[in-house]
């Protein structure tokens, strides 16, 4: 995310007093400011950028500040809270785990993890016979990426090659950095691993000539002009179910061509569905989109509801290629984060949040493509599925991508209580909690139209 800088200053708006919504103060409430400049001074700045809104507390689909305030969320925390803010089900699963006496058991053994091990599986389909969980979603990444190299030298790989897609995401640490192409953010590397290689996202603005199958074979092409053996030299392709700044899917033939390359090499398929996981597209997990069935999933976000927990999942004979006790973690598993993914499984199926998701995706695309009909000039594209959107904006007099008119939208939402996602770039992305009503959709909705007029005639 790009730098911008929300003012501080408490600003006098409009007071609202809906169902649900509620600003009855300046914007940022009093307080608001020093709270954040004493976080400025005491953390990494890498931390900061985000709208200027302390959380008091967050319940359902709203999130509220010292003074009252309450928003409807559209971010879900970024797509963490799919089973709402503060759900009772976690909660108390929460609670029942703190009040007993086994807070951490390393690697050994307990019952909590055995239960939600057996859940997890099923939920993920019969393709997927064990996980290996872990705390964050780039330590799931990590994982992958050994388990892809290890399972390349099974294989009698020449090399050890990994295919990313250019402008994925895949976490902060190394092994998830060297697979993300923002070639400024891992400067800090200072190399690039000469056997991970990057080949071009099939944006709809570059299909406009072409199809993704032939995108697709252009740069395997360029990778073997450029000497890379698919079938000798290359171990794994990841993707990121979309591309995350945009919830821009890919075309369905691309990925089923990409799986075909994988299946006639023995090229291992990972997915990285951080933001797509757990019901977020209308399916339990956003690759079944494409009709394809990976050999990895990478998970977290959603998965725990609130509290660290991520995972990667695969067949019996992928997950147990480390040998005993190479590949642990220290907070891996442990009887809290398993009791927290038990409940939002069940919160999950007992809900039907899945079916419910789809219906109020219609909803929400309904309502996001009038406004793309009612400022044309202002709304390049709308892109998504389920309850993951994301509005691009463009500049009125060149078309070329409004990062700033995106900010100041956010911005207006922020002061008319909606939260959305600030991406720092031409995009605003919209991800309430599944269990959002059709009524505060529709008012968010609404919101938004008031914020892009606004920031259009200001």
């Amino acid at each position: 995310m790009h730098a911008h800088s929300f003012s501080l200053e408490p600003k006098i708006v409009k007071k609202i007093k809906t169902k649900n919504r509620l600003i009855q103060t300046a914007i940022p409430c009093e307080g608001t400011k020093e709270i954040l400049k004493r976080l400025e001074m005491v953390e990494s700045r890498s931390m900061h950028g985000q709208l200027p809104i302390i959380w008091e507390k967050a319940i359902d689909f709203n999130v509220f500040d010292p003074a009252g305030n309450c928003w409807i969320d559209f971010t879900s925390t970024i797509f963490v809270a799919n089973i709402g803010h503060s759900n009772k089900r976690l909660s108390n699963a929460i609670k029942k785990t703190i009040d007993s006496p086994l807070l951490n058991c390393y690697a050994y053994s307990n019952r909590k993890r055995a239960d939600y091990l057996e859940k997890l599986i099923k939920f993920a389909g019969k393709n997927f016979q064990k996980a290996f969980l872990l705390s964050a979603g780039t330590e799931a990444t990590e994982a992958a990426l050994k388990l892809m190299r290890m399972n390349g030298k099974k294989k009698s790989k020449k090399r050890l090659g990994i295919i990313a897609i250019e402008n994925n995401w895949h976490g902060r640490t190394l092994g998830a950095q060297m697979m993300s192409s923002n070639s400024s953010q891992k400067e800090w590397i200072g190399y690039q691993d000469k056997d991970i290689h990057f080949i071009s996202f099939p944006y709809p603005w570059s299909l406009n000539e072409k199809k993704g199958i032939e995108m697709l074979n252009e740069s395997i092409l360029e990778l073997k002009n450029n000497g890379i053996n698919i079938e000798t030299d290359i171990c794994g392709f990841i993707l990121e179910t979309f591309q995350g700044w945009g919830a821009i899917f890919y075309p369905k033939e691309f990925v089923q061509e990409i799986k075909k390359i994988c299946d006639e090499n023995n090229i291992l398929l990972t997915f990285d569905e951080m933001q797509s996981g757990f019901g977020r597209t209308g399916k339990n997990f956003g690759y079944e989109h494409y009709d394809v069935v990976p050999d990895l999933i990478c998970t977290g976000k959603g998965m725990g509801g609130g509290v660290p927990l991520s995972g990667v999942l695969g067949k019996s004979e992928i997950m147990d290629l480390p040998e005993v006790g190479n590949m642990s973690s220290t907070h891996s598993a442990n009887p809290l984060v398993c009791a927290a993914g038990l409940a939002v499984l069940e919160e999950i199926e007992e809900k039907k949040l899945i079916s419910k998701t789809n219906l109020k995706s219609k909803i929400l695309f309904d309502g996001l493509n009038s406004l793309k009909e009612k400022y044309p000039k202002k709304i390049s594209y709308i892109f998504g599925k389920g309850l993951i959107a994301a509005i691009l904006f463009k500049k009125t007099n060149n078309n070329a991508p409004d990062s700033a008119f995106a900010s100041k939208v956010s911005e207006l939402c922020m002061q008319k209580g909606l939260l959305v996602v600030h991406t720092g770039r031409e995009s605003i992305k919209i991800g309430p909690p599944l269990i959002i009503t059709n009524e505060a959709l529709l008012e968010g909705i609404e919101v938004l139209d008031e914020a892009i007029y606004e920031a259009s005639n200001s």
